[in-house]
């Protein structure tokens, strides 16, 4: 029988290690270590220093950038383990040259980086751009929900809260109760009794530290459905439906290149919705890119289908490619996909009523005409109304399917006016419809979704480990710089390392 040497993967071996010999060219560290030592402006970091003439020398922002990026790009965003990184590590101790910082200089580190995080992707993007990774020709936005460093335990509208303070109180009043109660019985183990009374003590943190939040917080705003859900925790983020579930935590935007699937700008936010936050991220895109976007296609999903959204991009000279949320009802490639799901009641929309522009009415399937009442506004945008009348729809066979609700009485619709006629939500949605606006829209998913995937699954940035929209933001922004340093070398994703030639 053939005998083997034996391999001990648990043995240790002090051997003498040249650091600049373990980054080899053609890696992702070369590639970082190059960035960060000859492109990116270390310099913003300075002025933060004040130890010239007296106090300890200040870690390398330069070494601390390599260890923070190499660290997340690996799926390690920790400030704890990138420490233990540092000192079991053999890429990260070349890239440091052994420096060691203890974790909590990581997380000040990264926490700081208010002022210098965009500038240190700025230097990324403009590294792309100089090698021609960046097309310009059409850019996708959409959001990444990830979970923050908060829990959905301590969320609530401020009656909510004061709520749960309330029960949190009248418990420890039942256990205190219940103490006394056994005490005279004389039938309460010593024991028994400690784990209780640091139960207890728990239980009032919690409600002191709910107190404490309603006193020094304000509710926030209202919304259409009543005041929106606080955190005693992490207040800044949001509850956020995603593909997982509801989650507490912040929505990562991204304006993303068509050509490389570069990030040209990254911004988080505490907020479940999208597309308000439009034109704020196209804006900032520009500023980056230091070009106008004029001509240029600007693709989304149905979230940020909107009057406003559509009219600021239009009117700035590009081209919109957002669908309707009923656009693939209207695709003959779909008209059989609810064929096995119950009937639903109020299925008709404004597409299933024609116009007449020169009477100024809309005509229903019954031939009944709903005719105009009045305009009114709603979120900065004003709609036209529209009514039939009671007698009309009484009787009608198709009420079932005209109205959502048995005791509607007739139907309205509302149409959304501009000061130029210019109806762009309807121009979208025939615009959708043609086989040219499907063919672009296909592309957003190609565009943007392989960028989610890799920092979420490739490199398993997933989450947020700090609190505050501040903080959350420099995380976001620094996974969407890992991203561009060094995207997956497979099918269309590459940055600077795949595609650069650094």
């Amino acid at each position: 029988m053939a005998r083997y040497k034996r391999a001990v993967y648990e043995q240790t071996e002090l051997i003498p290690i040249a650091f600049d010999e373990q980054i080899l060219p053609g890696t992702f560290e070369y590639t970082l270590n190059y960035l960060i030592d000859n492109r990116i402006d270390t310099s913003i970091f300075d002025k933060k220093f004040k130890n010239d003439l007296t106090g300890a020398p200040a870690y390398n922002p330069g070494i601390m950038l390599k260890i923070i990026l190499y660290s997340y790009s690996r799926g390690i965003f920790t400030s704890r383990e990138i420490e233990y990184l540092c000192k079991t590590n053999i890429i990260v101790k070349a890239l440091s040259a052994n420096t060691i910082p203890h974790f909590t200089s990581i997380a000040d580190f990264v926490s700081s980086m208010k002022n210098e995080i965009h500038s240190v992707f700025l230097n990324i993007l403009m590294v792309c751009d100089e090698l021609k990774l960046i097309g310009g020709d059409m850019f996708a936005l959409d959001g990444c929900k990830l979970s923050s460093n908060a829990s959905k335990e301590w969320s609530g509208t401020f009656k909510d809260l004061r709520k749960k303070k309330e029960k949190l109180e009248n418990l420890v009043k039942e256990m205190l109760d219940e103490h006394e109660k056994r005490d005279q019985d004389g039938g309460f183990p010593e024991k028994d009794k400690e784990k209780d009374l640091t139960r207890i003590e728990k239980i009032l943190i919690k409600a002191e530290k709910i107190e404490h939040f309603l006193e020094n917080e304000k509710p926030k705003d209202k919304s259409r459905h009543g005041e929106k859900q606080s955190n005693v925790t992490d207040n800044q983020s949001a509850k956020i439906k995603s593909s997982h579930g509801v989650i507490q935590g912040y929505n990562g935007l991204s304006v993303v290149d068509s050509k490389h699937q570069v990030v040209v700008y990254p911004e988080a936010f505490g907020s479940g919705s999208e597309g308000e936050f439009l034109k704020g991220m196209i804006r900032k895109a520009k500023v980056v890119l230091r070009k106008d976007l004029k001509d240029k296609i600007i693709t989304a999903d149905t979230n940020y289908f909107s009057e406003k959204n559509l009219k600021y991009l239009s009117e700035n000279g590009m081209k919109p490619v957002i669908p309707d949320q009923n656009f693939r009802k209207r695709d003959i490639r779909f008209e059989t996909a609810d064929r096995h799901k119950p009937e639903k009641k109020g299925q008709y929309t404004i597409d299933n009523f024609q116009y007449d522009p020169e009477r100024n009415v809309y005509i229903c399937r019954k031939g009944e005409e709903l005719r105009f009442r009045y305009n009114h506004t709603v979120n900065h945008i004003t709609y036209a109304k529209y009514i039939c009348r009671l007698s009309a729809c009484r009787n009608c066979p198709f009420r079932k399917d005209c109205l959502k609700k048995d005791t509607v009485r007739y139907r309205t619709l509302q149409r959304p006016l501009n000061a130029d006629n210019r109806h762009y939500s309807d121009e979208m949605k025939k615009f959708i419809d043609t086989p040219e606006g499907r063919k672009l829209y296909a592309k957003r998913m190609a565009i943007i979704e392989p960028v989610f995937g890799n920092i979420r699954a490739c490199k398993g940035m997933d989450r947020f480990t700090l609190r505050g929209k501040e903080k959350c933001n420099i995380q976001w922004v620094l996974y969407n710089t890992v991203h561009n340093t060094c995207g997956e070398p497979v099918e269309s994703i590459g940055k600077i390392w795949v595609y650069g030639g650094i």
